[in-house]
């Protein structure tokens, strides 16, 4: 009979049929990320949607109140006092037909990318290439403005994109296991907000269906829908 790791031993006796409450599967997931590094605390929602139906489609962008406890990296598209701005908020990249050669060469290394909406005629030269990574500008997330400063400063702060995959599902971390309970439940909260707040209008029946509670490298908890605010 093959040794039980560790890993396997600490797993034994989880009910994973269980409904926990949010509270107390962010403690359960936290005690049981014993990784060697700090472990993202990730969230799973099963939303009653097909995004193969243009009015079912869920995306949006969201504001953690403690953070993504990620260094978040952005890329800008300006021109003059733009790139100024830009610059002085702490964009990691900024430029113009510059950028654009050095994306097209393969150096997209960025979680984010803001551009103002002159800049859009060079930018959409790169659809096939920040498209599948979901980088590309959109005006209605935001990542397409005059106000490249303030865009630059919210990425930085821990905003992030969510957008619902083929199945129905939205993933998103919302943290570090080295976060506290309490920065966690108001990262959990500001994100359901924000996915229930975009509920697109061909949804039918119920929204939220199931949620879900991980850690990078551990098993997820299913969370009781009646702790779950909006749901």
């Amino acid at each position: 009979m093959a040794k039980l790791t560790k890993k396997a031993k600490s797993l034994a006796h989880l009910d994973v049929e269980k409904l926990y409450g949010v509270d107390e599967a962010l403690k359960t997931i936290k005690e049981l990320a014993t990784a060697k590094f700090d472990e993202t605390i990730e969230v799973a929602l099963n939303l009653g949607v097909d995004p193969r139906h243009a009015d079912q489609m869920v995306r949006g962008m969201v504001s953690l109140p403690a953070g993504t406890g990620k260094e978040m990296k952005v890329a800008v598209f300006a021109r003059g006092d733009k790139a100024e701005a830009a610059t002085a908020a702490g964009a990691d990249k900024v430029g113009a037909e510059d950028l654009m050669e050095d994306m097209l060469a393969g150096n997209l290394d960025y979680d984010r990318v803001i551009a103002t909406p002159d800049m859009m005629g060079i930018v959409g030269r790169l659809g096939k290439t920040l498209g599948p990574k979901g980088l590309m500008p959109n005006p209605k997330l935001g990542t397409v403005t005059m106000d490249v400063g303030e865009a630059v400063k919210v990425a930085k702060a821990g905003q992030v994109e969510f957008r619902v995959e083929k199945q129905g599902i939205i993933h998103s971390g919302i943290g570090k296991k080295s976060f506290s309970d309490a920065d966690l439940r108001k990262n959990f909260d500001a994100l359901v907000d924000a996915v229930i707040k975009s509920k697109p209008s061909g949804s039918k029946g119920k929204y939220v269906r199931k949620v879900a509670i991980s850690s990078s490298m551990g098993p997820g908890l299913k969370v009781d829908l009646a702790d779950v605010a909006g749901a």
